[in-house]
């Protein structure tokens, strides 16, 4: 029991470190302004609005928690890749 809790807290805690490096990311992209700030802009709110329907819908039909938290980890790494590239 005690090693689910330990790997919900170290996920939970690598995805605010992860979250930290996009959000740094997404507003040096956004400092520059012009047509690829805007679409960064327009695809980071549509990203939240689906990735708060999903964990509502997952919540809503028994998923657990550290599901919830992987599958959160595995765009904000996505996202994470993508600025880097570009």
């Amino acid at each position: 029991m005690f090693g689910a809790w330990w790997k919900l807290g170290m996920d939970a805690t690598l995805l605010a470190m992860e979250s930290q490096q996009v959000i740094g990311l997404r507003l040096a992209k956004l400092s520059l302004g012009g047509p690829a700030a805007q679409i960064e802009a327009q695809r980071m709110v549509s990203e939240k609005i689906m990735a708060a329907g999903e964990a509502a819908l997952l919540m809503a039909t028994g998923g657990s928690t550290q599901s919830m938290v992987t599958g959160y980890r595995r765009k904000v790494r996505a996202n994470a890749r993508r600025l880097l590239q570009g």
